[in-house]
C-alpha cells in the first residue's frame, strides 16, 4: 500500500476569500500561491503525489476583479487540513499568508460539518437579552475607569452606573492585578456594588471584569469572578489567545457571557490591503471563539479607520 492510498479525505471543503492586491497578469498566480502557501507550504511542481495536489491544496473556486489592481479570490480548503482545533483552522485562513504584502482575508464560509465542531456563543444575542430582561431596547454598556482609581472608588462607580441604567458594566481593559487596585478587591467590591444597585432598581445589570491574564492564572480569575458573583468575562483574545477565550467560553462550569476587547488586534486590520477585515476578525472568528458579544472598532470613533 503506497502513501497515496493512505490519503482518505471527505471531499467536504470551506471556503475563505481574500482580497488581493497586484497587477492584473499576477492575480491568478498570487491565488494560487495563497493556495500552496495556506496547505503544503511547498513548491508545487514538488508535491510528490497527485492525491496530495489534489486533495490538500486550496483550490480556486472563483477569482474576480474588483477594480484596478484588487481582485477577489475564493478558496476552498479540505476540512480535514484545519481538523477540529481552531488553532489550525486560522492557521489555515490566514496563516503563512499573513506574512505576504497585498493579502486581506474578508470572509470565511464553513461547510456544515466543521462549523458544527464549534460550539459558539453560548449566550449570543437573545442570551444576553434574556439575562438582562431587555426585549426591544438597545443594550447600553459602558467601561469602568480610569486606571489608577482604587477597588473601592471603582466599586462606588460601578453602583452609580448600575442605578443609571447601564446594562454591561466591563472592567476597562487596562485593568488587571495592579498593585493600586488588585483584581480580587475590585471584583469583589464591584460584583457586591451592582448586585446591591440591582436589588434597589430591579434591574440585571452585570458586572464584567477583565480575566485577561498570563495562561496559568486565566481560569483562576474566571472562576474568583463567577464565585463572587460578576455577570461575565471581559476577555482580550488578542493578547491571550482565540483558543484561550474558546476553553472558557466552552466551560461548563463558568457559564458566563463572554465580552471580547480588541486590544492588540488593530494592527491586523487597519491597512485596506491587508491583514483581516473588520468583519472576519472581530465579527467571524470572534463568534467562532465563542464570544457572545464584541466590542467593535468602527467608522466615527477616536480610531482611525474609514467609513469604507
Amino acid at each position: 500500500m503506497n502513501s497515496e492510498t493512505r490519503l482518505s479525505l471527505s471531499g467536504e471543503r470551506f471556503t475563505a476569500i481574500y482580497h488581493i492586491k497586484c497587477p492584473p497578469q499576477e492575480a491568478e498566480a498570487r491565488a494560487r500561491d495563497i493556495c500552496l502557501e495556506q496547505t503544503v507550504e511547498f513548491p508545487e511542481e514538488l508535491i510528490p503525489h497527485a492525491a496530495i495536489r489534489d486533495g490538500i491544496v486550496g483550490q480556486i473556486e472563483a477569482l474576480e476583479p474588483l477594480g484596478g489592481d484588487r481582485f477577489a479570490t475564493h478558496i476552498a480548503y479540505p476540512v480535514e487540513a484545519a481538523g477540529p482545533e481552531l488553532t489550525q483552522l486560522i492557521n489555515v485562513l490566514f496563516g503563512n499568508i499573513s506574512l505576504k504584502p497585498g493579502v486581506r482575508l474578508v470572509s470565511i464560509e464553513l461547510s456544515a460539518s466543521l462549523a458544527a465542531s464549534y460550539r459558539g456563543p453560548r449566550f449570543g444575542q437573545d442570551g444576553l437579552r434574556e439575562l438582562l430582561d431587555v426585549r426591544e431596547r438597545p443594550l447600553l454598556g459602558t467601561a469602568n475607569k480610569p486606571m489608577g482609581l482604587s477597588p473601592q472608588a471603582l466599586a462606588d462607580l460601578a453602583y452609580r452606573l448600575a442605578l443609571g441604567g447601564i446594562h454591561l458594566i466591563k472592567d476597562d481593559h487596562g485593568l488587571a492585578d495592579q498593585a493600586f487596585c488588585s483584581f480580587n478587591e475590585r471584583v469583589r467590591r464591584c460584583a457586591e456594588a451592582v448586585a446591591r444597585a440591582n436589588r434597589e432598581t430591579g434591574q440585571r445589570c452585570l458586572y464584567v471584569p477583565n480575566v485577561s491574564a498570563p495562561t496559568g492564572e486565566i481560569g483562576r480569575r474566571a472562576r474568583f469572578a463567577r464565585d463572587t458573583g460578576a455577570g461575565g468575562l471581559l476577555v482580550c483574545p488578542g493578547i491571550v489567545g482565540l483558543d484561550a477565550m474558546r476553553a472558557l467560553a466552552d466551560d461548563d462550569d463558568l457559564a458566563l457571557p463572554i465580552l471580547s476587547h480588541p486590544a492588540f488586534q488593530g494592527a491586523y486590520c487597519l491597512h485596506p490591503d491587508s491583514g483581516l477585515a473588520h468583519g472576519v476578525l472581530y465579527g467571524q472568528i470572534n463568534r467562532l471563539a465563542g464570544a457572545d458579544a464584541t466590542i467593535f472598532p468602527n467608522w466615527g470613533g477616536r480610531f482611525s479607520f474609514t467609513q469604507g
